[in-house]
């Protein structure tokens, strides 16, 4: 086997919207996941889910987005909501617990169940060599 476990990278349907809306590239998904993965989260809220900065197409992190994430180090990542630093400060209580309740439950979806989303298209796999769509 070569090179390191591949992290399966997703994003809900509600992010995809945002995706497209935003223009933030598959590619630009995979470069935040790499860097989680590599022990580079900007905050670990914990029970699976982290606050990933997301950098705006064109320019850099800091004016970039900021996007909270079921995470799994090199198993899975889904990104479940993303908003632009200028237009959300934080998380407030309630909606923390309920992102880490639902980073829980996804994270303990098998292979199968993911699949199943996908085919049903709750959730869309998220590919490096999507940079050009």
């Amino acid at each position: 086997m070569t090179g390191k476990p591949q992290t399966r990278i997703y994003k809900n349907r509600w992010f995809a919207k945002f995706a497209s809306r935003e223009g933030i590239s598959d590619a630009a998904l995979v470069a935040a996941v790499e860097q989680a993965n590599s022990g580079l989260v900007d905050a670990d809220l914990g029970g699976g889910l982290i606050k990933q900065r997301v950098a705006r197409e064109g320019g850099g992190k800091s004016g970039g987005y900021r996007t909270l994430v079921f995470f799994r180090h090199e198993e899975r990542a889904v990104f479940a909501f993303g908003f632009a630093k200028s237009s959300k400060a934080n998380l407030n209580a309630v909606e923390l617990r309920t992102y880490k309740q639902a980073a829980k439950i996804v994270l303990a979806l098998t292979q199968a169940q993911i699949d199943t989303e996908v085919r049903e298209e709750r959730l869309f796999e998220v590919n490096d060599d999507a940079k050009d769509l």
